[in-house]
């Protein structure tokens, strides 16, 4: 059997949404089940953030994420294969995601040259020089031992040109056929990327011969790189409306909660974003009312947990008045108990869309969030 069957890899859709195209499906992988929609915490170096494993699992991780670039570069796929594989080496026994790396490099700017081979560059770290290939993405990924992997893909600049956006969609093509064919392990699925930039016809050209290749899933990349909301949720509509619906599909990059309910009733399954763990750190929380600014005054001397409606430790535990200051004060804390609250909201909210599908409700559940969700919590 060919590798790309990925045959330990499968998907169920359980439920349907009647009202709009939602629905609630069962990833089966290597280390476990994924009940869809996800969404998967970014933990880049294998690690989240101010996380530790056990945390994950209890405020409801299913799949995390973990970055190529980075772990190729510190400390080398050969020594995390060597020492068991990243399962083993980050203590954390469900399904993993990988990234094909393609993001990091093609953001250094002046540090990397595409070619039809791959991409060179400069590592950030010390300068040295690299090529990434999409059958070195693959056999990186190889290494690492993720349960899903990414092809190589040309992430395309916003704002391009048609000529541009068609030229790096087609490279995107020729590269995810490479790395099918470099693909070897069967225990892992390689998940096809969709480019087509903001352009309705190319965004469907793209996904109908990404489809073409037969991943087990298939992913939309190259949104929310600066286009307007509405523009990013059309080019996702689009590509959505061309992935079979048997496979999962996954938004790459993507995004706040309203992206996750909205994106959802569009079809979408996965998601993974920096932005929960980040602007935990930077003192911005998510709540069911809107973003919470930590650091602002009137919340010295604010008795109130972060968000009523929520039951994670932080909001057990903290005033708004204590998390203030020691985000003030620069303590490790802060990020530990911001980055906790962040994640258990938008797992929370993953759940009420399952449950919103589940129950055949998903249109008055998507209403009511965006109307509750709107501005800034005070």
């Amino acid at each position: 059997m060919p590798a790309d069957c990925a045959p330990m890899f499968s998907y169920t859709v359980l439920d349907t949404s009647s009202d709009t195209d939602a629905r609630r499906g069962m990833l089966h992988t290597p280390h476990g089940a994924v009940e869809t929609p996800v969404f998967m915490p970014v933990g880049t170096q294998g690690t989240v953030k101010a996380m530790s494993p056990d945390r994950l699992k209890e405020l409801g991780a299913e799949i995390v994420l973990s970055n190529t670039y980075h772990l190729y570069l510190r400390p080398g796929h050969d020594v995390v294969r060597d020492l068991g594989g990243l399962h083993s080496f980050m203590g954390w026994d469900l399904p993993i995601l990988t990234d094909s790396g393609g993001f990091q490099v093609f953001s250094l700017g002046e540090l990397r040259t595409i070619t039809e081979d791959g991409v060179r560059f400069q590592s950030h770290l010390d300068g040295s020089r690299h090529l990434l290939t999409p059958e070195t993405a693959v056999e990186i990924q190889n290494a690492l031992g993720a349960d899903i992997i990414m092809c190589l893909d040309e992430c395309t600049p916003y704002p391009a040109s048609r000529q541009e956006t068609t030229s790096s969609l087609e490279m995107t093509l020729r590269w995810a056929e490479r790395c099918k064919n470099a693909h070897t392990d069967s225990a892992q699925a390689l998940f096809g990327i969709v480019q087509g930039g903001m352009y309705e016809e190319l965004r469907r050209r793209s996904a109908r011969e990404t489809v073409e290749l037969e991943f087990p899933g298939n992913a939309v990349g190259g949104l929310s790189v600066g286009e307007a909301k509405g523009l990013m949720y059309e080019m996702a509509e689009i590509a959505l409306e061309e992935l079979p619906r048997e496979k999962p599909r996954y938004i790459m990059g993507v995004g706040t909660p309203e992206d996750l309910v909205n994106l959802s009733a569009l079809g979408a399954d996965m998601f993974d974003c920096v932005m929960p763990t980040r602007n935990a750190r930077n003192g911005t929380l998510f709540t069911s009312r809107g973003k919470l600014v930590i650091k602002n005054e009137r919340f010295k001397t604010d008795e109130r947990p972060v968000d009523e409606d929520c039951g994670c430790y932080t909001c057990r535990t903290f005033s708004r008045a204590y998390l203030r200051h020691i985000f003030m004060s620069g303590e490790i804390l802060a990020s530990i108990a911001n980055t906790l609250h962040n994640l258990t909201f938008y797992h929370k909210v993953i759940g009420d869309i399952r449950r919103a599908i589940h129950t055949d409700t998903m249109k008055t559940f998507q209403k009511d969030f965006l109307e509750k969700i709107t501005g800034e919590d005070t």
